[in-house]
C-alpha cells in the first residue's frame, strides 16, 4: 500500500469530515444536552465486572429529569460516529485491531469480553462508544451556537490514532477537535482536562500541533503513567493521592489564571471527569461533591468570561456516586445561568 503525502492525508481527512452526517442542525427547541440511551452499556452483567459505572450516563438525566431542569423532549439525539467518520483520526489498522474480541477486552480492561463473538462485542460495548464520539463531535457545533453545550457521555482521553486504553475505545476528543477545526472555522483550541487521570490520548494526538493548549490537572502516581505523553502538554498541574478540596480549588484557579495569559482559545473542551471525588478507588483524590461543582462553575466561567463556546464532557468517575454529583453540578450550573435549559437562549 503507498504512503499518502501530508497534504493528500489532510485533503482526504477534510473530505471526510465535509462530507459526515454527525454534524445536523439542533432546533432552538432543544436543550446543549446531548444524549442517547444507546450509551448505556449492558453486556449480560459482565459489565459490572469494571469499577466504571456503565449505566452512569442515563442515570444522569434520570436525576435531571426528576429535578425539573430536563424534559426528555428537550434532549439532543447523536447519531452513531462511521467508520469514514473514526477514519478522520484513527487508522485503519488500529480500527481493525477492534475487530478481534480480545484487543476490546484489554482496552475495556474486562477479560471476559474477549471470549464473545466479535458482532456482539460490536453491538454491546463498541456501538455505545461509537455514539458517544458522535455525541460529542456535535457537541462542538452547539456550543459554537449556545455558547456551551453538554455531552453526557465521551472524554475517551486515554485513546490516541492507533491505540486504546484505559476503557476508551476512541479518540472522541481528538475527532471532535478536527471536525472544529474544518466545520467551525476554528484555529485555537484549549483542552481543559481535569479527570484525575492524565489524558495521554489527545496529548499524544496533538504533540507537535500549536493549534491546541493542553491544561492537564491529574494525578501522576496513577494510570497512565505515560510519561512520554507528559512532555506534550503545555501546562501541567499535578495533584497527588490525597489531594484535598481547598487545595485542588486553589490549584485550579491558579493554572486557569497561567492559561488565560498563555493562550487565547476559539473553544475550549473541558474534560470534565468526576474520579477526583473523595473515596473514587481509582482516582485517590479526596475532593467533596460540592467541590465538583464549584470546579465545574469555574471552568464554566472562564469560557464564559471570555465569550469562549465550551464543550463539556463526563469522561471517568467509578463510584456510583458520580452520576448524582454530576447532575447535581448541571443543576448548580444551569441556577447561575451559565447553562442555558428550557428550549431558548
Amino acid at each position: 500500500m503507498s504512503t499518502s503525502s501530508p497534504s493528500t492525508a489532510d485533503e482526504v481527512r477534510r473530505n471526510r469530515i465535509l462530507s459526515s452526517k454527525l454534524y445536523f442542525d439542533v432546533p432552538i427547541t432543544k436543550d446543549p444536552i446531548i444524549y442517547s440511551t444507546s450509551y448505556d452499556i449492558s453486556f449480560l452483567g459482565i459489565e459490572k465486572l469494571h469499577p466504571f459505572d456503565s449505566s452512569k450516563w442515563g442515570r444522569i438525566c434520570q436525576f435531571l429529569v426528576e429535578n425539573g431542569v430536563l424534559d426528555r423532549e428537550r434532549i439532543v439525539e447523536p447519531l452513531e460516529a462511521t467508520k469514514d467518520d473514526l477514519l478522520v483520526v484513527h487508522s485503519e489498522s488500529y480500527l481493525n485491531s477492534l475487530k478481534i474480541s480480545l484487543n476490546v477486552a484489554k482496552i475495556t480492561e474486562v477479560a471476559p469480553v474477549g471470549v464473545f463473538p466479535n458482532c456482539l462485542v460490536q453491538k454491546k460495548v463498541l456501538y455505545p462508544f461509537r455514539v458517544q464520539v458522535g455525541g460529542t463531535i456535535l457537541a462542538a457545533k452547539l456550543a459554537k451556537e449556545r455558547g456551551c453545550a453538554i455531552n453526557v457521555g465521551g472524554g475517551f482521553h486515554h485513546c490516541c490514532a492507533d491505540q486504546g486504553g484505559g476503557f476508551c475505545a476512541y479518540a472522541d476528543i481528538s475527532l471532535c477537535i478536527h471536525y472544529a477545526f474544518v466545520r467551525l472555522n476554528i484555529s485555537r483550541v484549549m483542552i481543559i482536562d481535569l479527570d484525575a487521570h492524565q489524558g495521554n490520548g489527545h496529548e499524544r494526538d496533538f504533540s507537535d500541533d500549536r493549534r491546541v493548549y493542553i491544561l492537564d490537572m491529574y494525578n501522576p502516581n496513577i494510570y497512565p503513567l505515560d510519561f512520554e505523553a507528559r512532555r506534550y502538554i503545555d501546562q501541567r498541574v499535578e495533584v497527588p493521592s490525597g489531594t484535598t478540596t481547598e487545595e485542588y480549588l486553589a490549584k485550579l484557579d491558579e493554572a486557569l489564571q497561567v492559561a488565560e495569559k498563555a493562550f487565547d482559545p476559539e473553544m475550549v473542551i473541558y474534560n470534565a471527569g468526576t474520579d477526583i471525588l473523595d473515596g473514587d478507588p481509582l482516582g485517590r483524590l479526596r475532593i467533596s461533591p460540592d467541590g465538583v461543582a464549584i470546579r465545574d462553575e469555574k471552568v464554566f466561567m472562564f469560557a464564559r468570561d471570555k465569550n469562549i463556546p465550551l464543550v463539556m464532557l463526563t469522561s471517568g468517575g467509578y463510584m456510583k456516586s458520580s452520576a448524582r454529583v454530576i447532575a447535581d453540578s448541571i443543576i448548580n450550573l444551569s441556577n447561575k445561568s451559565l447553562i442555558t435549559m428550557g428550549g431558548s437562549i
